[in-house]
């Protein structure tokens, strides 16, 4: 027989399998020779009080052969000659489980993508860490996998309405990410294990006959009746299909400026805007597991908060423990910042993300259009938040002094208003420089950020100090654009054309970007049928 169980353990006694095996056998009060084998169902930390527990929900099997996790069983289609084709225009989360729910149902995907694949892509990353010179089409944010493949992999998501999470997560371990992610309360994968499962992905998808090309930008559409009926690439190639998914991510602020000239419907949308901050990871182990060395069997320490701030949230966002700073720009003379960590998370520094909502009523307060002067655009401009969004990078850019350079305070300083005379050590490959970051983030963004910073530091002994350093500027949160859809998914003008994932508004992460994608995928081929 099967049987659930409910338990809490001691790190190290969770890290033992015969623990647990000792552990069930107890509350059952039967020999543990009993128990032929458990698997997690669910793990999370509970590390409030100074004792930190591990909760676990195994299923164990008693006096029966072991019966083992069951997985979703996967069938993809050979769609070598297959007539029905769907033109999938990004190869990020959302685009690539596109693909293999199409693969699944019979329909053949054609994956374009403006970057190159990961491999290649790396060189480029290098080269943007060193030498401070960016490929507009192959960076962090644009290539084989998206952003999502440098944003070390977290899968933890709240939209649990939005799709089948356990099916996109077993897709993962199919190609190769460790089996814990299903069980996980916050999974994880690792920068340095995603590009490999990318490849697989790449690999699977051409095995069954879809194809994946890459550096075909797309650069117009041929649209006739309300209809796209090609999507013309950089290269001057025409791509033909019924259906045309896009999901080119929150970054490609080209395919707006391209769909806005195509007087193709698009909208404002708010997104968040703030700084990266960086602590000593010991420093952020010792605040939340209430000691003075972490625990071995314990990782590396996460934290999540929020704080309204004069009627505007303050948050931290994709939180990186043992993680890196890394340059996430997209253009020359731009500066953007994100956080990422590999598998193990044994960097000696943590980051995360520390934003404040924007809308279009900030871009009509006097203090913005004072900060900056020369924007002129109007709130009523469906690009009027991306083109603030570009400003403020823009200004990040200079006040690093250029080649990638980012402006920091440290912390503490940044609260009090003083100028950083020294800065800690930083993970940010392309070098930190300090510089007053009020001169960088407009009012409205850095008064809440300091409010946000004193409120946090209360909630959490020691996190406001100037061991931290403050970085600028994490601007990429979101999409500052939505594409609209209507309840069958396509765009309310071009009835073939399907926006989706986190660049047309409707995602935010990995995970959810990839329901999106299958989610969108499911609708089309119905089409076909």
């Amino acid at each position: 027989m099967q049987k659930q169980y409910a338990i809490r353990l001691k790190p190290a006694e969770a890290s033992g399998y015969e623990t647990i095996i000792d552990h069930i056998a107890a509350v059952e009060g039967i020999d543990p020779s009993s128990i032929t084998g458990f698997y997690t169902v669910k793990r999370s930390i509970d590390a409030r009080s100074r004792q930190v527990w591990v909760n676990m929900t195994v299923m164990a099997t008693l006096n029966e052969p072991f019966i083992e996790r069951p997985h979703i069983p996967f069938h993809f289609h050979n769609v070598r000659s297959s007539a029905k084709k769907v033109v999938i225009i990004g190869a990020g989360p959302a685009g690539l489980f596109a693909a293999l729910e199409l693969l699944q149902l019979g329909v053949k995907p054609v994956i374009l993508e403006r970057g190159k694949n990961v491999r290649d892509r790396r060189r480029d990353l290098a080269i943007l860490n060193k030498q401070g010179v960016i490929n507009p089409d192959s960076n962090y944010c644009f290539g084989e996998g998206g952003a999502g493949t440098y944003s070390d992999g977290k899968l933890y998501t709240r939209s649990t309405k939005r799709g089948n999470i356990s099916k996109v997560l077993q897709l993962l371990v199919k190609f190769g990410a460790d089996e814990n992610i299903i069980y996980e309360a916050h999974p994880h994968i690792g920068t340095n294990k995603l590009p490999r499962i990318i490849t697989a992905i790449r690999e699977h998808i051409i095995d069954c006959g879809g194809e994946v090309h890459f550096e075909e930008k797309l650069t117009d559409f041929d649209i006739r009746d309300n209809r796209i009926a090609a999507a013309i690439t950089s290269n001057g190639n025409g791509f033909e299909a019924e259906a045309f998914l896009l999901a080119t991510g929150h970054s490609a602020r080209d395919i707006f400026e391209l769909l806005q000239r195509k007087k193709i419907l698009i909208e404002s949308k708010p997104f968040a805007l703030g700084v990266r901050i960086e602590h000593p990871q010991k420093l952020i182990d010792s605040m939340q597991y209430h000691c003075e060395i972490r625990d071995p069997f314990l990782p590396p320490a996460s934290y999540s908060m929020v704080e309204q701030v004069h009627e505007k949230g303050v948050f931290s966002f994709c939180m990186c423990p043992g993680g890196i700073i890394a340059p996430a720009s997209t253009s020359p003379g731009e500066l953007v910042v994100n956080g990422w960590s590999p598998s193990k998370r044994d960097n000696e520094y943590a980051n995360s993300g520390m934003v404040v909502e924007v809308t279009t009523k900030d871009l009509l307060l006097n203090s913005t259009k004072k900060f900056f002067p020369s924007l002129h655009t109007e709130a009523t401009d469906p690009l009027a938040l991306m083109r603030f969004q570009q400003a403020v990078e823009e200004r990040a850019f200079q006040g690093g002094g250029g080649k990638f350079v980012a402006p920091a305070q440290r912390m503490a300083d940044f609260t009090a208003k003083r100028h950083s005379t020294s800065l800690p050590g930083c993970s940010y490959l392309p070098g930190i420089k300090s510089h007053d970051l009020d001169y960088v983030l407009p009012p409205f963004i850095h008064e809440r950020l300091r409010g946000g910073f004193v409120a946090f530091g209360k909630k959490m002994k020691g996190y406001l100090t100037n061991e931290a350093v403050v970085v600028a500027t994490e601007s990429r949160t979101s999409s500052p654009v939505r594409i609209p859809r209507t309840e069958a998914f396509h765009h309310p003008q071009i009835s073939n054309l399907y926006p989706c994932g986190e660049g047309a508004g409707y995602a935010g992460g990995i995970v959810s970007a990839a329901m999106d994608g299958e989610k969108l995928a499911t609708t089309i081929a119905h089409l076909y049928k």
